[in-house]
């Protein structure tokens, strides 16, 4: 059986997502929506035999013909769009399974609104985390998983992201996004942390996280030259409403089977003026390692000052890459490599039999909290203790200042 997917969303990361399902059995593009009509990827799903990619006028119109929908549109649309596909299912359409780009939600509150939307629809959801999904991650703790049943499991993983910016102007608004770098990538390097310093065999939520220490800076784009580029380039005005565009921290977990702490070290960066985007992980435990990042690749090219003007797009090399000439890495296979690929193949498993997929949007909801603990404790510059029940319960109503707008006091703007 084929499902057929129906995406919510018409930007950077339905591209993204397209290319890898080239390389998914068992699912076709049937259906498109967005804010701007999209045109573009629906041309790339007929060219590439992906499915009809039939462009619909609203979210309520392509439900009924679609069994799962996937929504990858901007943060500050999510809510409204999934109540659109729930009263579509009221009125008798018919779905499979409910797909979600990270994060969840810009917070607890719609958070907690994505979970009750899907509870009423009433079928298997799927958080997409796609850093887990990597294979490099993957087969790395394959390949140590006797060594961790020898010798005990990592007790310190390190996981940063890094880029020079993200594309679109939303991104850069912080009540639209929902914060900075901490928001749009900070919770790709929490998941992968706590992901890491899982035991074999164990579920993704198995570490019981203790306490959240985290701090968020502006580096780069708060300095005036860089705050004129993006008023020009984007229309965001980082003196009045800015956002981080660097952040750090440190979660521990508890193994609620031994006692036995453990650490996810957490760096995210939005000022990263090398080739492109970078992935890293790497992982310590008694007598092993890991150590992974996506900037190596086995194939490089140069470039020349005099051939530089023959390139026309840097980004068919590298996301986010930053330079057209040089001596410039390839990654011949980015939605694979990235994990895009196999988050699809696991969720389109996962929704062919009725169940839930490696992560689900409870899973996601657990991330938003841990990113709005490091909001939290940035603010406070103070370590906030999750095991504490009134901290867990304010957690539920937080909104960084950031996300409201005020981050110039809290990053100190001048």
């Amino acid at each position: 059986m084929t499902l057929r997917y129906g995406i919510v969303g018409g930007g950077f990361i339905t591209g993204f997502q397209l290319r890898a399902l080239e390389q998914v059995r068992g699912v076709e593009v049937a259906g498109l929506v967005s804010r701007t009509p999209p045109e573009a990827h629906a041309e790339f799903v007929r060219e590439h035999d992906l499915g009809a990619g039939t462009v619909y006028s609203s979210i309520e119109e392509m439900v009924p013909n679609v069994d799962v929908v996937a929504f990858f549109g901007p943060n500050f649309t999510r809510v409204d769009a999934l109540e659109q596909v729930a009263a579509a299912v009221r009125r008798g359409a018919k779905l499979r399974g409910l797909i979600c780009e990270k994060p969840l939600a810009r917070n607890l509150v719609e958070a907690r609104r994505m979970l009750e939307g899907a509870a009423e629809i009433g079928v298997p959801t799927a958080y997409f985390e796609n850093q887990i999904h990597m294979k490099s991650v993957q087969t790395a703790l394959a390949q140590l998983e006797p060594v961790i049943g020898a010798m005990g499991p990592l007790t310190l993983a390190r996981a940063a992201e890094e880029h020079a910016g993200p594309h679109s102007a939303w991104f850069w608004d912080p009540t639209q996004q929902g914060g900075g770098v901490l928001s749009d990538m900070g919770c790709h390097s929490i998941a992968l942390g706590w992901y890491a310093l899982t035991p074999p065999g164990r579920p993704p939520r198995y570490l019981e996280p203790q306490t959240v220490q985290a701090d968020t800076s502006l580096l780069k784009w708060g300095q005036p030259r860089w705050r004129d580029e993006l008023r020009r380039t984007h229309g965001v005005d980082y003196a009045l409403t800015p956002a981080e565009d660097f952040a750090t921290g440190i979660v521990t977990y508890r193994n609620p089977d031994t006692g036995q702490l453990s650490k996810g070290q957490f760096t995210v960066s939005w000022m990263y003026d090398k080739q492109g985007l970078r992935l890293l992980l790497d992982g310590l435990g008694p007598g092993y390692a890991l150590e992974a990042n996506s900037l190596r690749s086995p194939l490089e090219v140069f470039i020349g000052d005099r051939a530089a003007a023959g390139v026309s797009d840097a980004e068919l090399a590298l996301e986010k890459s930053t330079a057209t000439q040089g001596l410039l890495s390839i990654q011949p296979n980015e939605p694979d490599l990235y994990g895009y690929t196999d988050e699809n193949a696991d969720a389109v498993r996962a929704f062919e039999h009725g169940r839930a997929p490696l992560l689900d949007w409870e899973y996601g909801l657990e991330i938003v909290r841990l990113t709005m603990a490091a909001y939290l404790s940035a603010e406070r510059r103070a370590v906030v203790d999750l095991t504490d029940a009134a901290t867990r319960e304010e957690l539920e109503s937080y909104v960084p200042e950031i996300q409201r707008g005020n981050g110039a006091r809290i990053l100190g703007v001048a």
